[in-house]
């Protein structure tokens, strides 16, 4: 149980004007208080990894580019320490937390900052119609320390599935940001890269090592930007995708085999392929995102 100077101590630390482009909480000291005043030390600190650098908080505001009239949907926003940066600069701000003993943080950020509301839940079960009601209207960006297990699936997702969306700037673990950045052809391109260059492009990019948390986590990690700038309509999303999926299935077989395995007749590949000049004995990795538009637009039944 928190004492009550303890709590005191939180509530103000929750309500501190941000620095220039940063956090009362990202750093050390303040954070190790805020999850001892709500009793969450021995918890927390060894569940979770918590960002303690305001110079990182710094480069990630530097790259949201945020305005006053925007509003910004954040994904596990844990004790607030990004929040408290994005209060400043964004109009409105609405953070998805799933773990319920972070809520009455939470609720003192909402209490000190109007502009500022939250829900609970698992961000890839709430609704966008959920989000857009706590915003106030429809969110333009999504700024976050996303959750490691399932920040590419959210990046892709809410893409996906929030149209009003203009960018992304998330950390996530450095693998999974090579993967959004990589090239066909390089070993890191594959059906999740094709299939976000479908509707985004990565803008900027910088590296976090381990010693900007607390506690330090074993992997490194990256913050990028992603802006939306489809390649296709976005109605055709889902046929592309679709075709991305059957051409990985088995990467190490031809894009005909491995399509065909996954249920696309061979008459109708060879057709597609020719069509499209796309040999079919290369392997999917070698394929450029437009390839696969092409591709989806060439099998696509006629009427």
């Amino acid at each position: 149980m928190a004492r009550p100077a303890d709590r005191a101590t939180a509530d103000e630390l929750c309500a501190a004007p941000a620095p220039h482009a940063g956090s009362a909480l990202a750093s050390p000291g303040a954070t190790r208080a805020l999850l001892e005043a709500y009793g969450l030390a021995t918890k927390h600190r060894l569940g979770q990894n918590f960002l303690v650098s305001n110079a990182v908080v710094q480069k990630i505001m530097g790259l949201a580019e945020l305005s006053p009239d925007e509003r910004v949907v954040e994904v596990g926003p844990g004790i607030g320490t990004l929040t408290l940066a994005l209060l400043a600069e964004a109009g409105r701000v609405v953070s998805i937390e799933m773990d319920r003993e972070l809520e009455p943080v939470l609720s003192a950020h909402a209490a000190a900052h109007p502009s500022f509301s939250y829900l609970m839940g698992d961000a890839l079960r709430v609704s966008a119609e959920q989000i857009v009601e706590a915003a106030g209207g429809a969110p333009t960006a999504l700024v976050a320390n996303l959750p490691y297990n399932v920040a590419a699936t959210i990046v892709l997702a809410y893409l996906q599935g929030m149209p009003s969306l203009r960018r992304e700037v998330v950390m996530v673990q450095a693998e999974v940001a090579d993967r959004m950045c990589a090239a066909p052809g390089s070993r890191t391109y594959g059906a999740y890269t094709a299939k976000l260059a479908l509707l985004a492009r990565v803008t900027g990019r910088f590296e976090v090592g381990p010693g900007n948390f607390m506690p330090p986590p074993h992997v490194d990690s990256a913050v990028v930007r992603i802006e939306r700038d489809p390649i296709v309509d976005e109605e055709l999303v889902p046929a592309v995708s679709e075709v991305i999926d059957a051409a990985f299935a088995q990467r190490r077989k031809t894009i005909r085999n491995s399509m065909s395995a996954s249920g696309y007749p061979k008459d109708a590949l060879d057709a597609a392929f020719a069509a499209c000049g796309i040999a079919p004995t290369c392997r999917a990795e070698t394929l450029a995102p437009e390839d696969f538009v092409r591709l989806a637009r060439a099998l696509a039944p006629t009427s």
